[in-house]
């Protein structure tokens, strides 16, 4: 039987050395499972034909059946097109070419049947197709007609002749190869019980279906498959962590813990705050390394709830440190928790890029020793010449801007046991994601903000309204409030970008000429940066006009007003981080979204759920239905180890959790996979292990 999953592509009929290595280069594709399990992304369904009457040019693809009544030549040289005029009877349409000119005219004969399939257009009043797939009318060709497959490509693979009807012709050469004999991937008891379809018949319909209902039972099997093993994989590695790695026990909450809550707590925890600082405490007792993720929206507090976590280590003789992404919010976490613990004997270190090699080495030393209690910096945590006595207690805050491997070696920073970690992020993570990306780790929200916080509220303003929006600007500036501006810098178009922040600068300081405005951009030096900054925390500026750089963490209380330019060109997510900016001290906040007029419906639909809600989960929600997940691969941002080939977290919501339900049950019956039905999971989990290391262990 033909092994699928070492045979190299080029040796399939219709491959060959070029065109491998194309599929090689543009789409990853080497063996020929690899192109088994490239799926087409729709089908149309050819089983109708159309009249020509019926057309309008606005239909999706169609098929006509009639015959060419002539052919005529518009344009010179390179320009030149070739047009047949096709009739059924019913009326006339266009078939254009532009390439193939000679080859075309050669091939198709006048009065001869023939099918042809393409999309309609409308042009000078007459409706065209161009470039159709063109077929003489048999009997054979008849009975195929159902729904066609279409596959992805790229530009450089349509210059080669690779298209999608080229991937189908191949696509048909691998599947007729498909036997009964290849391996099932799913135990026969998973099979019947969920009454799933074998996998050679998926393989064969999702390819080449013969009708919707067929179609729709091989695309559940492929999906329920490639969701459980994702599921079975996490919750087995999660297993096994436990048992592997032990936690340190903090046994007590003792002097210091209490010490700041009874005199230091700056206001009353919210109920969010107090149950999920029960749930950390549960862990941090339990003698299982605790693997958290803390997720709240911005301004929810979760600074605070770091710091009672740390003080907890500190009363068991434990050192923390908590990393941070910028050097901006490093230092702004070390400011906020030195105030918080004003007057108590604990002893709290900044280290980053920044910090002079004389302030260094007194911290390194006293790290070394034990006599820093908590470390707060940016990656320069991670570096070799940091060594702690007792690292008990790793925060990782807005984790997604940490690659994997970074994350990793701060984790061996204690030889004797793995330190407890508590992951942070104010980017709402919808739960289908959450159990995807961190399906390892326990989750805790925090789902309230704390009391006097009032709603921000969201305006959309077209470009044409900027008197209603200076009006507003101005109202706040007088009474004392500062104003955030933020400009799109995309790197697409980053000159364009550059030169509109600028543009924008320099219109702030003519509309605005009574106050001080400060310029913040990425491509700044980072001094420069951080200086143009901190006047604004201190209020020497009252507007600041920047690209994204302000998204994570900075913290102006007195800050009421963010105003995004180009407002479409945002994310949903990234401009819900942008109006977390504002909103931070007990006066009415304000978010102006302001763009073109000219928008699409998706953008229209982005702009009016931020505009109507301030719900950072349920704008999550909204972001990947509209969205997808995007690339759920690469070590350098989330370290899931997967892509998926045919299920949509979006859409698949549902069926994740049945199946994780499911493989729960297995690993509770089974946590090692050794029984006799489960071996074929465990291969399985094997075979998709290899060549891919397993991150899950860091979270």
């Amino acid at each position: 039987m033909l092994d699928f999953s070492s045979r190299d592509i080029q040796y399939l009929s219709g491959v060959g050395p070029q065109r491998a290595a194309l599929f090689n280069s543009e789409l990853d594709i080497y063996t020929l499972k690899d192109l088994l399990y490239f799926f087409p992304y729709k089908y149309v369904d050819r089983s109708r034909i159309y009249l020509i009457r019926e057309l309008t040019g606005t239909m999706p693809y169609i098929q006509l059946r009639g015959r060419i009544i002539g052919f005529e030549k518009a344009g010179e040289g390179r320009k030149q097109r070739l047009i047949a005029h096709f009739s059924d009877g019913t009326g006339v349409v266009d078939l254009v070419w532009f390439k193939g000119v000679k080859y075309i005219a050669s091939r198709y004969k006048l009065n001869e049947e023939y099918l042809v399939f393409g999309k309609p257009a409308l042009f000078n009043g007459r409706i065209n197709l161009a470039h159709p797939d063109i077929d003489p009318v048999s009997t054979q060709l008849l009975k195929t007609l159902g729904l066609q497959p279409f596959y992805s490509t790229t530009e450089k693979m349509k210059r080669s002749y690779l298209n999608s009807a080229a991937i189908q012709k191949i696509m048909a050469n691998l599947v007729s190869q498909l036997s009964k004999d290849l391996p099932e991937t799913l135990p026969t008891s998973l099979l019947q019980e969920h009454h799933l379809m074998p996998l050679h018949q998926a393989l064969r319909v999702i390819h080449f279906p013969e009708g919707h209902e067929e179609l729709r039972r091989a695309e559940y099997r492929l999906k329920f498959e490639e969701l459980f093993y994702i599921q079975l994989s996490i919750l087995k590695y999660a297993t096994e962590r436990q048992e592997k790695y032990k936690g340190f026990i903090f046994k007590k909450i003792g002097a210091v813990f209490n010490g700041f809550y009874s005199r230091n707590l700056p206001f009353e925890l919210t109920n969010a705050q107090k149950r999920v600082v029960k749930e950390i405490r549960a862990d941090l007792g339990s003698g299982r390394q605790m693997n958290r993720l803390l997720q709240g929206d911005v301004g929810s507090g979760k600074t605070l709830v770091a710091l009672l976590t740390m003080l907890i280590a500190v009363d068991n003789k434990y050192q923390s440190c908590l990393m941070a992404p910028t050097e901006i919010l490093a230092n702004q976490h070390y400011e906020t928790i030195r105030s918080f613990l004003e007057g108590i004997n604990v002893r709290v270190e900044l280290l980053t890029g920044s910090v002079k090699k004389s302030e260094r080495e007194p911290i390194l030393e006293g790290l070394l020793h034990g006599e820093v209690d908590i470390l707060i910096g940016t990656h320069a945590v991670i570096e070799d010449v940091v060594e702690f006595k007792s690292l008990g207690l790793i925060i990782i805050d807005e984790q997604h801007r940490f690659g994997v491997a970074q994350r990793a070696r701060l984790w061996k920073k204690n030889e004797t046991n793995p330190p407890h970690v508590l992951v942070m992020t104010a980017t709402p993570i919808p739960r289908t994601l959450a159990m995807t990306l961190y399906g390892d780790l326990e989750v805790s929200v925090i789902d309230e903000l704390p009391p006097g916080r009032k709603p921000i509220e969201t305006i959309h303003f077209f470009e044409n309204r900027k008197r209603s929006l200076y009006e507003l600007l101005h109202r706040e500036l007088q009474r004392g409030r500062q104003v955030y501006m933020v400009f799109p810098l995309i790197e697409e178009s980053e000159k364009i970008d550059l030169k509109n922040l600028e543009t924008g600068y320099e219109q702030a300081c003519m509309d605005f000429p009574t106050y001080t405005i400060a310029k913040v951009h990425g491509k700044m030096k980072p001094a420069e940066k951080d200086a143009e900054m901190d006047r604004f925390v201190k209020g020497e500026a009252q507007i600041m006009v920047a690209t994204t750089v302000i998204e994570v963490g900075v913290n102006v209380p007195n800050a009421s007003v963010m105003v995004i330019h180009n407002a479409e060109r945002f994310g949903l997510s990234q401009l819900h981080q942008l109006r977390g900016r504002v909103g931070r001290g007990a006066e009415q906040s304000y978010c102006i979204l302001v763009s073109s007029y000219k928008l699409s419906e998706e953008t229209r639909r982005r702009l009016a759920i931020m505009v109507e809600t301030n719900d950072g989960f349920e704008i999550a929600e909204a972001d990947l239905k509209l969205r997808g997940p995007g690339d759920l691969e690469g070590t350098q941002q989330s370290g899931v180890a997967f892509d998926l080939k045919i299920a949509s977290i979006t859409k698949d919501g549902q069926l994740l959790q049945y199946v994780r339900d499911i493989a729960s049950k297995i690993i509770l019956e089974d946590p090692q996979l050794v029984k006799n039905k489960n071996r074929v999971l465990l291969k399985q989990l094997d075979n998709q292990k290899k060549g891919k290391i397993n991150w899950g262990v860091i979270s």
